[in-house]
């Protein structure tokens, strides 16, 4: 299965057989003071040097995040996805739990925007998928429900089965709804990623299903961090994640390696061009 996302002139394609792609998660003021207060202060300046910087360290399509205290959605979230198209010709991930932000946002797209998210909750599914059926876009649906996050795969995938149904039931194709099967603190619970990964297997078997997930969540809390996602996320990019939410600068050679490992590398190319780049910084 194979989900395509545009720019006005780039097309990304995410599916099992192809090269893991890179949503980037910079532009997201989440646990980012220095963005949160230049959002809430009107100075967009930051948000095109981390599109830039981004792009440049290899993210394919970019999340584009402004919800902050202080800061209106609905008004700030289209003015940034117009200054990231203007400077940077990846697609943008329209990423929001405003729905009025999100119409706003998809308004001025030129393409087709991946959303994110919806839930397995009535009130976001009644909201968010016709969105999606509405500007013809994709969208990442979080393997939540009406009572939280499931502690076990079976529930993850129930509401996975759930939001790819009721998509269906709309004319929305299962190839433009991406799962996130939710990467959670291994610290506070170490059954964590054993679950996750279960969760992965289980939606790539039953429902063929791309897959995203923030392998960053997974190390919260933890001593050299990188390490433990960044491990993590080659289990799960191993298992049947397509296009994992990152910091592109530090996770690209990791993946670059597991897909290396996973055959989907010719000859090794991008991991030596890459190692080249890296070697002139």
């Amino acid at each position: 299965m194979e989900t395509k996302v545009t720019s006005a002139t780039k097309e990304v394609v995410i599916g099992d057989e192809r090269r893991t792609v890179l949503i980037g998660e910079r532009i997201n003021p989440t646990g980012k003071k220095k963005l949160a207060e230049a959002l809430q202060a009107g100075n967009l300046e930051i948000v095109r040097q981390e599109a830039i910087a981004q792009v440049q360290a290899g993210a394919d399509i970019l999340d584009v995040n402004v919800g902050a205290s202080g800061v209106d959605e609905v008004t700030v979230l289209p003015q940034v996805v117009k200054i990231v198209m203007d400077i940077v010709e990846v697609p943008l991930c329209i990423d929001s739990a405003d729905p009025v932000a999100l119409e706003a946002a998809l308004k001025v797209y030129k393409g087709k925007a991946l959303i994110n998210s919806v839930t397995g909750e009535e009130h976001s599914l009644s909201n968010v998928l016709p969105l999606v059926k509405k500007y013809g876009a994709a969208v990442i649906g979080l393997v939540q429900g009406e009572e939280g996050v499931p502690s076990n795969s079976e529930g993850r995938v129930a509401n996975a089965r759930k939001i790819v149904e009721r998509a269906a039931s709309l004319g929305i194709p299962g190839e433009d709804i991406i799962i996130d099967c939710l990467a959670l603190t291994v610290a506070a619970d170490t059954a964590a990623g054993l679950v996750t990964l279960e969760t992965i297997r289980k939606l790539k078997s039953e429902l063929g299903v791309n897959m995203t997930l923030g392998a960053s969540n997974f190390s919260f809390g933890l001593p050299d961090r990188h390490l433990a996602s960044n491990a993590f996320l080659a289990l799960a990019i191993a298992a049947g994640v397509t296009c994992p939410i990152v910091d592109a600068a530090k996770a690209r050679p990791f993946v670059l390696a597991t897909d290396l490992a996973l055959g989907r590398d010719n000859f090794a190319m991008r991991y030596i061009k890459a190692y080249r780049k890296r070697q002139t910084l």
